[in-house]
């Protein structure tokens, strides 16, 4: 008899514990707000406890609210996740005995706060700065491995562009120094580094055209020829500086490729409508210097045709015409079609300018006429017959 009271109290105790470890349970619940600021329908809520192996789902109603009940009291890492995608996740959580814990989850602060984390992460990847450590904690596997290769690529483009940069720079000294072998070797290994760069493909231009000028015959036409590629390579890259295609034009020019020359100075013309006379004129300063006259003067002419207050290009498409002026036969000048325009705008223009002399000494000239008897200022002077007595 005294067994089976025993039996009866254990089997009572027994009954105790059982009831208290059912009553070891607790809840947890919270809201979440859509991207949108408002309640998510629908929204996966995991559970993940940490302290003891255990996993709980629940999904959100059509309030963006959520509850779960039953829970082991103990330490859960809980997550929202929509579409397969977790959105935001608390870590640490520890449920506890009474009112449910909430836990909510604001997704559109969530959204504004990761692309702020985002742009810093990049921005640290940009410029080497380290990471911080709440970037580097909220940061996922697939974005530290992002970090780590943009880090990574970031160091291998800083060690070749201090090498592009060196080369460049070795291109452009030398082409100072006029050095222009050194020049072209030191442009094209930039050129190899970065293909497009344009200013490389600028400056190899005209340390070529340098190049040119030192050779003869064949060579400095095959220099020129790399002159002119790589101008077109540079414009294919900046179709819009209008510098280089007035540089490009002079080249030409030098070339006796008058037609190509005026079709670049034409693009330039249209890209820097301002500078255009100034394109002109220095084309024609080119062709004089060549001694190409006739084109030289359709240079000049229309460079005040495109920039009708240019002193100077009136003048020099003045002069330009002066290989056109023609005798009378009584020794008077007769100077061709705008010659004397020229000079007279020139003066109006710039009465007290450098040229201004010269100018006026050309209207003279072209005013007096040339005396064409030559008469020797050392002979005796001729004696006059003495009149007749009447």
């Amino acid at each position: 008899m005294t067994r089976f009271k025993k039996l009866v109290g254990l089997s009572a105790l027994g009954m105790l514990l059982a009831g208290g470890a059912l009553a070891q349970t607790t809840s947890l619940e919270g809201d979440v707000k859509g991207e949108d600021g408002k309640p998510l329908v629908g929204a996966l809520i995991k559970l993940d406890r940490t302290d003891i192996k255990g996993s709980y789902k629940v999904k959100t109603d059509k309030k963006g609210h959520w509850f779960h009940a039953g829970l082991p009291i103990g330490n859960y890492n809980i997550s929202c996740e929509v579409d397969g995608v977790v959105k935001d996740t608390v870590k640490g959580v520890r449920s506890k005995m009474g009112d449910p814990l909430p836990v909510n989850f604001d997704l559109q602060k969530m959204a504004g706060a990761r692309e702020k984390q985002q742009q810093a992460i990049a921005k640290a990847a940009e410029t080497g700065a380290p990471l911080t450590k709440e970037q580097s904690r909220e940061m996922s596997k697939e974005e530290k491995e992002a970090f780590e290769k943009a880090t990574k690529e970031r160091a291998a483009s800083m060690a070749k562009n201090k090498e592009l940069n060196d080369a460049f720079n070795e291109g452009m000294e030398t082409l100072k120094a006029k050095d222009y072998e050194k020049s072209v070797a030191a442009f094209e290994k930039a050129a190899v580094m970065d293909p497009k760069q344009f200013v490389v493909w600028a400056n190899m231009a005209e340390a070529y055209n340098g190049v040119a000028g030192t050779k003869q015959g064949a060579d400095k036409d095959a220099a020129m020829q790399k002159c002119y590629d790589a101008y077109v390579k540079a414009l294919e890259i900046n179709p819009n500086e209008a510098g280089t295609h007035n540089n490009y034009a002079l080249a030409l020019a030098r070339g006796s490729k008058f037609a190509e020359a005026e079709g670049e100075l034409d693009k330039a013309a249209v890209i820097d409508p301002a500078g255009a006379g100034k394109y002109y004129f220095n084309l024609g300063a080119v062709l004089t210097n060549n001694g190409k006259l006739e084109p030289a003067s359709s240079a000049f002419k229309k460079a005040t045709e495109k920039d009708p207050n240019y002193a100077e290009a009136y003048y020099q498409y003045g002069v330009s015409l002066a290989s056109k002026v023609t005798m009378t036969p009584d020794g008077k000048m007769v100077p061709p079609e705008g010659m004397r325009e020229a000079f007279e705008k020139y003066i109006a223009l710039s009465p007290t300018g450098p040229n201004a002399a010269g100018a006026k000494a050309m209207l003279d000239g072209m005013q007096a006429g040339i005396q064409t008897e030559y008469k020797n200022p050392n002979a005796p002077a001729s004696k006059k017959a003495a009149p007749k007595k009447k």
